[in-house]
């Protein structure tokens, strides 16, 4: 059974996602899940689920990120992962971290990788009057939202979608295909998920 910790940083909706997917028969189990903001919504979400969770506050450590990064490396490392998921975390993390945990960190990006890496996928998507938009799920490696791809979900993009219904649509097709990736991924198997909205 492989060890999952996933880090957030604010409602966690797809950590929750992946948490309930890893029951019965799943290769996998959660055994903690971090945020860098103590107030981040999902922390209480798994608690409720029966997770342990923690908190580092990124602000405490002023920009250096090398403490926080060890800060946030004591109870990862003590809960022993297999796996590391980054759902919806909301900092760069050094290659020292990365290096760490190379072959074995999952994330998921809101657009079509390598399309729109880094911020505002959607409105970017909708200003270059793309015809679909979507999500993916890669393995993260220390340049930025470039590493192996391992399932992605496409979204039509709608005449007089904003960046909001957009990114609505895509969420709902986000909480189909982290589990599915991290499904396969936990068995060993890298072969990329590819889903499509209905």
């Amino acid at each position: 059974m492989k060890r999952v910790a996933i880090l957030i940083s604010g409602g966690g909706s797809n950590m929750v996602r992946l948490v309930e997917s890893m029951t019965g028969e799943h290769p996998a189990r959660t055994v903690i899940v971090g945020s860098n903001d103590p107030d981040a919504g999902g922390l209480a979400k798994a608690a409720a689920m029966g997770v342990p969770t923690f908190a580092v506050d990124h602000r405490a450590y002023k920009g250096d990120r090398a403490a926080f990064e060890a800060a946030l490396l004591e109870p990862l490392l003590a809960a022993e992962p297999d796996i590391l998921c980054l759902a919806g975390f909301m900092r760069i993390l050094t290659p020292a971290f990365v290096q760490r945990f190379e072959g074995r960190m999952l994330n998921i990006h809101p657009s079509l990788l390598p399309k729109y890496p880094g911020l505002h996928t959607h409105r970017r998507a909708i200003e270059a009057g793309d015809a679909e938009a979507g999500a993916s799920v890669h393995l993260v490696t220390s340049e930025l939202d470039a590493g192996p791809i391992l399932g992605q979900a496409r979204v039509p993009v709608l005449a007089g979608d904003t960046a909001d219904t957009l990114a609505a649509r895509v969420l709902v097709q986000e909480h189909r295909l982290y589990p599915e990736v991290l499904r396969r991924f936990a068995r060993g198997d890298m072969t990329p998920v590819r889903l499509s909205a209905a």
